[in-house]
This record gives structure tokens, C-alpha cells and sequence, in this order.
């Protein structure tokens, strides 16, 4: 199993301590440079906008081009490139990644994604059920520029009607960087797997077995996957939010009000584009349709009753000494058969040195124990 490290890049308080955010950013590099060091083989961050505090990863490409420079091997994603335009123009997408492609020297990883906040939907205009086509057809175009010959091409569709150009640069990865998709509910999972895509997968409120469940139904549909792309990427990978420290009491409480804020500003941000896919009500038409209140059922769970003891205790989270992380991720990859698991570990309440801290943890003693290790077998394949 790879380990990435995986950032939304969050900020103590910036409006107040607007000298914060630009910290966080320096901290951030520093912090990939050291889990290069501890053996992490993958970076990844979101691209989220209007998300204070808790997400500064609105340009996420221009800091892979600082990152690339800083380090040598490790391997840098989107988790994800947002698709449906405006928020990108796919030909601007396919520039960009393959100008980083050639200046990371082919260590680019591309998973791609629709967005599923009414903030960010509405700030950009987007109708939240257009998500999936406006996705689909950006994905159809990059995909055609890098399976061209030389970049040239043209494309003709409901949202984008493209004459005959040549497209400058080309990634230097043959035939392309792979592919990955973010995805929530088993629908999603199966669509990726169909389209021969990665998988981008969470354990946010989600238990391993459950977790499990979704994958397996991926690898499944991987089976006649039909890709976009030139090769089916067929990983799985799926991000937690995780702190090491010296014990296990230590952790947990350095751990707790980042995590269940990242809970709770996840259902609130969320709670417009959930409830709208129960009742096919507009989210825009909602009441306080940009932060709602906690939805009453999150993944079968009643938020309001989650805590970090929870939240450990049920998997859905890796919080603790290394043993303990370790035993976690040994419950999580019995359930899951994961390809890689990315770690959030930078947080706006956990300062950066404890941050750094947990880096060096992870990398001394988590990461070699799974390099050691054969694959275990699931509960529900024995």
C-alpha cells in the first residue's frame, strides 16, 4: 500500500490574522518536503473556493509548481481539479497539467471532480444538476487532447464547441498522467469504476466495512470499464483524517477540535446539495442555502451525535500512538484492500510543529510496518 499526504490547507482565524494564511502555505511546503523525507510517495490537495479556514486550496496548481521544484520523488495530485466549467476550462486544465508534468519531470497524478457545496456551486453559477454532464464532458475533452497524436483536435458538444487547434505542451508521461475521480455514495464508486478511473474514496463518517462495500462494488465495475482515457488507472485510495503523537491520549486531544470541526463544516457546507438530492428541491431556492444546519442523517449516523471517541472507536478516523495508528490502518485494510491511503494531517488547530511531529511518527514507524506486511484478506471474500 502507497501513503500520500493529503491537504485542504486550513488557517487559524484569517481575517482576523491574515499573516496566518500565508504561514499555512509555508508550512504546508515544508511539510511535503518532510513526508518526502518519511517515505510518503504521494501529495494531494483539494480544490475548494470561498471555504475560509477551513480550505485555502483554491489555486492548487500554482502551489504544485513551488512543490515540484522542492522536492524529487514524490508524486503530486489533484484530489481534485474541479470540472464542471467555469470553474475550469478543460483545455486550460490539459495546459496546465501538462506544463506541470514537464517541470515535476512525470510525477503528476490527475483526479478530477464535480463539487458538491452550494457555496461553491453558486458562486460560480453552476446548476447542481448539471454537475455530472458539465464533469463528464470537460473530462471527454482532456482525455482527447492527450490521446491526439500531436494535440491537435476539435470537439463538439452540448457545452463546448471547440474548432480544429493544437494544444501546447504535451505531458511528458506516456500516454498521459493517470486518471483518478472523487467520489461519495456507491453510485459513484461503480461509475468509476466503469469509466476506468481511480478511485478517490474517504472514511469521513463512514465505517470500514461500509467503505469496503463501495470499493468492492468498484473493482466490480472495473471489470468493463470503458475508459476516457488511454489505460485504466485501477487503484483505490481513499483519504482520513489522521494525527500521531507520542500516546494515545496525547493525539486525541490535540486531534479533537480539528476533527469534529472538519465534521461539522463538511454537513454544514454540504447540507444544501444533500437535502436537494432527497427532495429535487433547487438548493439555490433553500433557506440559508450557503451554511445550513447539520443534516439529521449523515451515511445512516445522527451527526449531532458524533464525537472523537466516536469517530475512533468506529474507524472512521486514525488518531493515536504509532501502534495504535497502525492497528487502525491494519482494521482499515482488511475491509478495504485500499492502493493508497492519503493521511489529512495539517489542520487549523494543530500547530505546525506537532504537525511536523506526526509526520516524522508516521514515517518511522507506520510506514515501514506496511511495507513489511503481505495483503491480508477481507472479511467479506473469507
Amino acid at each position: 500500500m502507497d501513503f500520500g499526504i493529503f491537504y485542504e490547507i486550513q488557517v487559524n482565524s484569517p481575517l482576523k490574522h491574515r499573516e496566518r494564511e500565508a504561514q499555512a502555505f509555508y508550512d504546508v511546503m515544508d511539510q511535503v518536503v518532510r513526508a518526502e523525507e518519511m517515505g510518503f510517495t504521494h501529495f494531494w490537495t483539494v480544490e475548494h473556493h470561498f471555504q475560509t479556514g477551513f480550505a485555502h486550496s483554491s489555486a492548487p496548481e500554482v502551489l504544485y509548481g513551488a512543490i515540484s521544484q522542492r522536492t524529487s520523488k514524490i508524486r503530486i495530485g489533484h484530489a481534485v481539479v474541479l470540472l464542471p466549467f467555469p470553474y475550469n476550462h478543460p483545455v486550460r486544465v490539459a495546459e496546465r497539467i501538462a506544463t506541470l508534468d514537464i517541470l515535476s519531470k512525470g510525477r503528476v497524478e490527475v483526479g478530477t471532480g464535480r463539487s458538491a457545496t452550494q457555496i461553491e456551486l453558486g458562486g460560480f453559477g453552476i446548476p447542481y444538476k448539471e454537475t455530472r454532464a458539465r464533469w463528464e464532458e470537460a473530462l471527454d475533452i482532456i482525455t482527447t487532447i492527450w490521446k491526439s497524436k500531436d494535440g491537435t483536435f476539435s470537439y463538439k458538444g452540448k457545452y463546448f464547441d471547440i474548432p480544429e487547434r493544437n494544444v501546447v505542451p504535451m505531458p511528458i508521461q506516456k500516454p498521459h498522467p493517470p486518471m483518478w475521480v472523487a467520489c461519495t455514495g456507491e453510485d459513484t464508486h461503480v461509475l468509476a469504476g466503469k469509466l476506468g478511473l481511480g478511485l478517490l474514496s474517504f472514511t469521513l463518517l463512514v465505517s470500514p466495512e461500509k467503505l469496503g462495500q463501495r470499493i468492492r462494488a468498484y473493482r466490480e465495475a472495473l471489470k468493463e470499464a470503458k475508459p476516457y482515457g488511454a489505460f485504466v488507472n485501477n487503484k483505490a485510495g481513499a483519504f482520513a483524517l489522521t494525527h500521531v503523537a507520542d500516546t494515545d491520549k496525547q493525539a486525541r486531544d490535540e486531534a479533537e477540535r480539528s476533527f469534529m470541526s472538519y465534521v461539522n463544516t463538511t454537513l454544514q457546507v454540504n447540507a444544501a446539495v444533500i437535502e436537494a438530492k432527497k427532495t429535487g428541491i433547487d438548493p439555490k431556492e433553500a433557506p440559508e442555502s450557503l451554511v445550513q444546519p447539520l443534516p439529521k442523517q449523515y451515511e445512516g449516523l445522527d451527526p449531532s451525535k458524533v464525537t472523537i471517541d466516536s469517530l475512533i472507536e468506529h474507524g472512521m478516523c486514525i488518531c493515536g500512538s504509532p501502534d495504535t495508528v497502525v492497528r487502525q490502518i491494519e482494521k482499515l485494510q482488511k475491509e478495504t484492500q485500499l492502493d493508497q491511503f492519503l493521511a489529512m494531517m495539517q489542520f487549523w488547530g494543530i500547530p505546525h510543529e506537532k504537525t511536523m511531529h506526526a509526520i516524522d511518527l508516521f514515517g518511522k514507524y507506520v510506514i515501514p510496518h506496511f511495507r513489511k506486511v503481505e495483503p491480508m484478506q477481507s472479511a467479506a471474500a473469507s
